[in-house]
């Protein structure tokens, strides 16, 4: 890492050495020195919108692709960085004019011709192609661009969108997307958002265009690109008619017709009680087995690995809420996406099915025994392992305690102020953060100026806590 560095500060010495004009801003940051990922993102400029198009070739693997990346300067830019790991670049123009480039590691360095003053909005173009790659995580999952028995699939969840477009790569940086994928004949290309149109092209080539105008975290984007049976439907929310979109392998498309059926339910129910839906669409993308590995809450189309179960349904697309639309600012705040998320499940079965209630599946857990561990596959050992607000390395940000012990934690407010309060309180604190992004203490704060009083009693021992805290 630190020769990457170090060839970084060189090209860029190099680069102002070679202008034929005086420098006055400076390179932005190299990252963002999330607790987690340091290198991940980048300073000196917020993105407001990506335009990507993409063309791939499941037969050769190759991918071609072409960034247009909106943005506005927030200090003065003699140049700027972009997260992008392996593919090859073929040209950089800022503004319509060339730009020199340089490559690090996954650090891809862009000297514009004319220096970026503070507040000026630039578009910067990246073409660029090759194979894309598959990462692994910290936690030995694959994100990344996964190639899949008909085609392939890029998931981003946490550094993985890197490896088939360039990016501001952290959550903290949202922005708007079109994403166009050309694909061959007889394949399907799906993505967030809305589908806007069907291109045809040369050799029975198509091009998707799916529009996504909310803003969204690069690690939310996707690609589905394969055979897929697609439905189209709607329901009826308290703002008007949602599209529903659902494209599955036709491998899983009859074991998961029924559980997807449930998709206008779970919004409505999710309307009621997290507040107003927001996005323009939902749907979701099933791939068959074992294509990748796990389930990802990816914006309006949670991506699913085999046909999922209701719970892990419900989980996902609670999600939308919880991560996609009030997005962590740093990987280190995983469990205000999981622990809601998680604790969406508890809910759900509560009200629809009634076997267990939230303050059960709670007792059961701490208790470390019963029906509900085995349903809901909790580890009872495995929470205890760290708190949920500090998870102790990159690895540990998907662990047991983000999800379940951060359940657990939201549990505890309901407890403390009852269920109305807590019903006002996890309504407003999504129509606060609405398509932004918040942090624990943002939470935390939140929290206790809704409930009228300090809950020390809930943040110490369950969130930030080690080990298995005294049960009052």
């Amino acid at each position: 890492m630190a020769g990457a560095a170090a060839f970084t500060a060189l090209a860029l010495t190099a680069l102002t050495a070679c202008s034929g004009s005086a420098v006055t801003g400076k390179p932005g940051d190299a990252g963002v020195r999330d607790p987690y990922f340091p290198k991940l993102g980048n300073g000196g400029y917020d993105v407001a919108h990506y335009g990507l198009k993409v063309d791939y070739d499941p037969e050769s693997k190759k991918l071609a692709g072409e960034a247009e990346i909106t943005a506005r300067a927030t200090q003065d830019l003699s140049a700027f960085n972009l997260d992008l790991k392996g593919l090859n670049v073929d040209k950089v123009t800022v503004e319509g004019k060339p730009a020199r480039f340089n490559r690090a590691a996954h650090e891809l360095t862009v000297r514009p011709d004319d220096d970026l003053r503070k507040g000026e909005t630039f578009k910067a173009t990246v073409r660029y192609s090759g194979k894309p790659e598959t990462i692994t995580d910290a936690d030995d999952s694959t994100e990344g661009w996964l190639y899949t028995a008909d085609g392939a699939i890029g998931l981003g969840e946490p550094t993985g969108s890197m490896a088939w477009f360039p990016a501001n790569n952290h959550p903290s940086d949202k922005a708007a997307y079109d994403i166009e994928i050309t694909v061959p004949k007889g394949l399907t290309a799906v993505s967030n958002g809305e589908l806007k149109e069907t291109r045809p092209g040369k050799n029975g080539r198509s091009t998707f265009v799916w529009h996504n105008a909310e803003p969204m975290a690069s690690y939310l984007a996707m690609a589905a690109i394969g055979k897929y049976e697609v439905k189209k439907s709607d329901v009826k929310l308290k703002a008007g008619r949602l599209p529903v979109y659902t494209a599955v392998d036709p491998t899983r498309a009859e074991e998961s017709e029924e559980v997807l059926a449930v998709i206008p339910d779970v919004m409505k129910w999710g309307e009621d009680n997290f507040g107003a839906y927001p996005f323009s669409s939902t749907g979701a993308v099933v791939e068959r087995d074992d294509d990748i590995g796990y389930h990802l809450e990816t914006q309006t189309k949670p991506v699913f690995d085999g046909s999922p179960d209701e719970s892990t349904l419900v989980h996902e697309l609670a999600h939308q809420w919880f991560g996609d639309s009030v997005t962590p600012k740093s990987w280190q705040d995983m469990w205000l996406n999981e622990g809601l998320a998680t604790y969406a499940e508890w809910l759900w079965e509560e009200d629809t099915y009634g076997d267990y209630s939230a303050q059960d599946i709670f007792d059961q857990i701490y208790a470390g025994k019963g029906d509900a561990l085995e349903e809901f596959e909790i580890d009872p050992e495995a929470l205890w392992e760290f708190p949920p607000a500090k998870p102790t390395n990159a690895k540990a940000i998907s662990g047991d305690p983000v999800y379940n012990r951060g359940a657990m934690v939201i549990h505890k407010i309901r407890q403390a102020v009852g269920d109305d309060k807590f019903y006002d309180i996890i309504q407003g604190w999504t129509k606060k953060y609405r398509h932004s992004n918040a942090n624990t203490a943002d939470f935390t704060a939140y929290v206790e100026e809704k409930a009228g009083k300090k809950l020390d009693s809930i943040w110490g021992p369950w969130l930030y806590g080690n080990g298995k805290p005294k049960k009052p």
